[in-house]
């Protein structure tokens, strides 16, 4: 028998801020100290990421065509979903900057790292679950719980009876939590801990003291362009981060509507419409998410084993991961000048819509294998390298970068060449695209 347990949160993420924080004053939101700040500005920055993956994986499994089974009516609120669910996935990668300028602007590293799909289930709260999932009703429930304003009792809220039911995605009820025992219940409510510790370690260390990361390390409109991404460099930059982040998911003081949380049960709304309505309407792919190779934590995935479905995966996950290495690169960057700053930043955009938007269409029209006839394969994300292993040395670091995208462009071209002939011109552009920012690396290094 398990005796004197203390009550509280318990985790990854509570022992480390039980060590770090001392008493732990609510007020404080529990970080006394840089190192508990940095940490959960670390989980903050790797959640951003994984959501953000998780909307791209639901967008890539709709449909995209009338001969997949869809009337022209159909298609038409399909590519409306497919829209939003990429501008969201877009400002979830806003997010995830922000994040990272909330790091470096405390004198950490970026984090870019992130554990592998599926992920252990300790890794978040149980109602934090992430993970891969076709678009459906599912999805979309758990997509609105996530993003779910702090504080809001979802079944007696106006507007929220599209989650009333099955907001969590199904989990071994070995692993449930109860609320109380969450770390953090909701996104925002993760955020204005950080806010509330950032406040109190600005009053104690004093803000030249806290703020003290390089501000050329800092993303901004100039080189992203977005309006929202601001550089911080002190305390009122750092609320406006977190503002931004908080306000695009659950929307500013309760208008929810045009945040993702509101356009996230509008498309519920709409789907369970049309599937009332014609309950034949399927607008999904059948996709499963699927990696190429086992996991090396011993998690049992689908394994992909059609040979041209695995080159594709492949290509798919070598261009992701060198996307990464940009943005690391960028925000841990040593003596790169502006210009060569700014062609980072393009080239990781870049790879975003040309390579990842287009191969993510393309896998998930692919079969997983012979032993899963019918099922199609949903990009896993697998990372295989730290993406921070490059060299800090530049020149070191941007000719492995360059190196890599060649590598990839060639094994485009090969794909192209093995594949079905509907496939061969989209593995061209890709291959193309490649190589266009492999020389614009090449050209400015």
């Amino acid at each position: 028998m398990i005796e004197n347990v203390t009550p509280g949160p318990h985790g990854p993420l509570a022992n480390v801020l039980a060590v770090r924080r001392g008493r732990g004053d609510p007020e404080t939101g529990g970080l006394e100290h840089r190192e508990a700040l940095i940490y959960t500005l670390g989980k903050a920055a790797e959640l951003e990421h994984l959501v953000m993956l998780q909307y791209l994986f639901a967008a890539f499994s709709l449909k995209q065509k009338v001969d997949e089974g869809l009337s022209t009516e159909h298609l038409a609120a399909v590519q409306r979903w497919r829209k939003t669910l990429l501008a969201i996935s877009e400002q979830e990668m806003l997010h995830m900057a922000l994040a990272e300028n909330l790091l470096t602007a405390v004198g950490a590293a970026p984090r870019l790292a992130r554990p592998n799909f599926p992920m252990p289930a300790y890794s978040y709260p149980a109602g934090v679950r992430i993970e891969l999932v076709p678009f459906g009703e599912a999805a979309l429930r758990h997509f609105a719980f996530l993003e779910r304003p702090d504080g809001m009792d979802v079944e007696d809220a106006e507007g929220f009876e599209a989650i009333a039911q099955a907001v969590a995605l199904p989990h071994d009820a070995q692993d449930e939590i109860v609320p109380q025992l969450q770390e953090f219940d909701t996104i925002g409510q993760l955020y204005r801990s950080i806010q509330a510790g950032m406040e109190h370690l600005a009053e104690r260390l004093g803000p030249e003291r806290l703020f003290i990361g390089p501000a050329n390390a800092q993303a901004t409109e100039e080189h992203f362009r977005w309006p929202e991404l601001v550089a911080v460099t002190d305390l009122a930059s750092a609320r406006q981060a977190i503002d931004t982040i908080v306000e695009q998911g659950e929307g500013a003081r309760g208008e929810w509507r045009d945040a993702h949380f509101g356009r996230l049960l509008g498309i519920l709304d709409e789907y369970l419409e049309i599937k009332q309505a014609d309950p034949a309407f399927e607008p999904t792919r059948p996709v499963v998410a699927a990696n190429v190779r086992p996991q090396s934590t011993g998690i049992v995935v689908p394994l992909i084993t059609d040979p041209g479905t695995t080159r594709c995966m492949d290509l798919l996950n070598v261009s992701y991961e060198v996307l990464l290495q940009l943005l690391s690169r960028y925000f841990a960057h040593t003596d790169e000048t502006p210009e060569q700053l700014e062609v980072l930043a393009n080239v990781s955009v870049g790879l975003m819509y040309t390579a990842i938007k287009t191969l993510g269409s393309v896998v998930t029209t692919l079969p997983v294998g012979p032993d899963m006839p019918g099922v199609t394969a949903g990009p896993g994300f697998e990372l295989f390298y730290a993406v921070d292993y490059l060299l800090p040395h530049r020149e070191a670091a941007w000719v492995l970068m360059e190196e890599r995208l060649r590598d990839a462009a060639a094994f485009a071209l090969r794909c192209g060449e093995l594949c079905t002939p509907a496939l061969m011109e989209p593995l061209a552009r890709v291959a193309r695209s490649l190589e266009k920012y492999a020389d614009q690396l090449q050209a400015a290094s």
